[in-house]
């Protein structure tokens, strides 16, 4: 064997060894990784049962019920489409309708969304970055010129047939 020979050979397996690593990481990672989604997104194309993602959008305006013990029901929409969601918990404090939410959870096969994780905003101003992108993308956003803006409501339509995914258009 010649010197260029194993120093081929010495290349070869330094990377087949780099992609097996990559690889491992990655199939790592992908069990890990939860995706963020939009009630719009889910509405053109259903969630599996049971696949993780973090749902974000406004807290629809009406929604919310509060069941027995810590069961809360309630709509996040993006306004134009609204996704169920049924939360066992706390809630956090700023948890109101109209207002930004992140759910993290998996969808279950009658179209709810089970969130065992809810996060709402902090302040006033403040939107979730995944939220407020979608609804710029939608057009339901308007800048106020100062880094901020508002949402714009829409009409909305519902998700799935289950009485908690209508959500009433407001003014």
């Amino acid at each position: 064997m010649t010197r260029k020979q194993k120093r081929f050979g010495l290349i070869a397996g330094g990377a087949a060894f780099l992609g097996l690593a990559l690889a491992l990481v990655l199939t790592a990672l992908n069990q890990q990784i939860v995706f963020f989604v939009d009630p719009s997104a889910i509405a053109e194309e259903p969630l599996e049962p049971g696949q993780r993602v973090r749902l974000g959008g406004l807290v629809a305006t009406g929604s919310v019920e509060r069941g027995q013990s810590e069961l809360v029901r309630f709509s996040v929409t993006d306004g134009l489409a609204a996704v169920p969601v049924r939360y066992q918990g706390i809630l956090p404090d700023l948890f109101r309708e109209g207002q930004g939410v992140v759910a993290e959870g998996e969808m279950s096969p009658d179209g709810v969304f089970l969130a065992n994780t809810v996060l709402a905003k902090h302040d006033e101003n403040y939107m979730p970055r995944e939220v407020a992108d979608s609804l710029k993308e939608k057009g339901l956003w308007e800048p106020d010129g100062e880094g901020g803006g508002s949402y714009v409501e829409p009409e909305t339509t519902a998700v799935s047939d289950t009485p908690t995914a209508s959500v009433p258009a407001t003014q």
